[in-house]
């Protein structure tokens, strides 16, 4: 495997999934095999094949090789609350080893694996772990999606800061235009002087779900 990279937000509905897909496809455009992963998802559906999130069945379809779904997403849940919390109330608790060993199996078929949290930093996973456990069991570089919103710039300080102080790398951010409203441009160049780590891309608005935004991405990405 070439490279891999851990997909995390300053908080839930920031934009993982739709930068997730867009380096899924700029890798592609470079040649690569590509699959991505979103081990936990709460907020699934109910279908005759089980229970399947629609952000988990994008980035299947996108992946590069056939694979299954249960190897996308190891654990899905119901309801749209918080993964401990709906792991809870379905009578399972959430194993990290259970995330890792499906991460391992994907990692040796492919070049790239990008790999998709859920809610934010501190999410808790079950009593005694949260999701930075599993991305320290994953020994995973840290791409920090910032979505553009009021209040972003406290959320990203306090994510980034959390991030390195867990033992984690910061590889870089990517600010996520979430509303046609505004112009961010100064709070994206306050985040700039702010984080250590380099902004490596800004998303675009996007009115619909429709597409996969291009994305540009710097050569020491890689």
């Amino acid at each position: 495997m070439l490279k891999e990279w851990f997909i995390t937000g300053t908080d839930t509905g920031v934009g993982k999934t739709r930068v997730t897909l867009a380096l899924m496809q700029y890798y592609q455009q470079q040649g690569w095999r590509v699959v991505g992963m979103k081990p936990i998802a709460t907020g699934c559906e109910s279908t005759p094949a089980g229970l399947r999130n629609a952000d988990a069945q994008q980035i299947l379809q996108l992946s590069s090789l056939p694979i299954q779904y249960a190897q996308v997403n190891p654990y899905s849940f119901l309801p749209p609350i918080a993964p401990h919390l709906a792991a809870a109330q379905a009578h399972r608790v959430i194993e990290i080893e259970k995330i890792v060993r499906a991460y391992y199996q994907l990692s040796r078929l492919a070049d790239i694996v990008l790999v998709e949290g859920i809610g934010g930093w501190r999410v808790p996973l079950n009593a005694q772990h949260t999701l930075k456990d599993m991305v320290l069991s994953l020994n995973l570089p840290v791409i920090l999606v910032v979505g553009l919103r009021l209040g972003c710039i406290n959320h990203a300080l306090l994510t980034a800061e959390t991030i390195v102080n867990d033992g984690c790398q910061l590889h870089g951010w990517i600010a996520n235009h979430l509303t046609a409203e505004g112009n961010w441009q100064e709070v994206i160049n306050s985040l700039e002087q702010r984080l250590s780590a380099p902004l490596l891309s800004v998303l675009p608005f996007s009115a619909t779900d429709d597409g996969i935004p291009q994305i540009q991405m710097p050569p020491f990405l890689f």
